[in-house]
């Protein structure tokens, strides 16, 4: 059986899109700050909308269409930063059966998980217009997801730092809430799921 991973705060320290739109803003300031008005009221449609399962149209990625390369910037974020970013821990129990299920955009997390040899399930977001395509990876439609793409697959361990992954959390195992390199069984679930291990070292 799989292990199975959040991303943000969890498989990395930051949130991942935040951090990649700073990077970005770092290196292209002036082609990026006439578009710094339009960022704020996408992201929050962002955030309400996953939170709520309803589909997510708004352009929170919309800086995409102001860079020169949106390829080329992701895939210097990650030469650059990766290091810094993932935590040690996972580096360490890495399995090429693991999944990544994130909210963050696929385009952005697909170099670094192809990278490591592990499979990703994201948000679906158009890099050319910055669109969101259907639903945000957030909470139950990452269960969803994982049954559209895995079938009726079975979880080993589910780490996490969000409580919006509660419905991942039940499925698996044993499950772990993630803070910083901090890892503790799942609050809510029963103990006696985590009495072979304890906490994770």
């Amino acid at each position: 059986m799989p292990n199975v991973y959040d991303f943000d705060k969890t498989v990395v320290y930051p949130d991942g899109g935040i951090t990649f739109f700073y990077f970005c803003m770092k290196r292209h300031f002036l082609k990026l700050l006439p578009c710094l008005p339009r960022l704020f009221p996408p992201f929050v449609h962002f955030r309400m909308q996953a939170k709520r399962g309803l589909p997510a149209k708004g352009e929170f990625y919309g800086f995409l269409r102001h860079l020169p390369d949106w390829r080329e910037e992701v895939r210097l974020f990650w030469e650059t930063r990766a290091g810094e970013l993932l935590k040690p821990w996972y580096l360490e129990q890495l399995r090429p059966d693991d999944i990544i299920i994130s909210c963050s955009g696929e385009f952005l997390l697909r170099p670094l998980c192809d990278q490591l040899g592990v499979r990703l399930i994201g948000t679906k977001v158009n890099p050319e217009t910055g669109k969101v395509e259907g639903y945000s990876c957030y909470g139950a439609e990452k269960v969803r997801r994982l049954r559209e793409e895995y079938g009726d697959i079975q979880i080993d361990d589910f780490y996490s730092d969000s409580h919006a992954d509660d419905p991942l959390a039940k499925l698996a195992k044993r499950a772990w809430f993630v803070r910083g390199d901090e890892r503790m069984p799942w609050p809510g679930l029963p103990a006696n799921e985590h009495a072979e291990l304890g906490n994770k070292p």
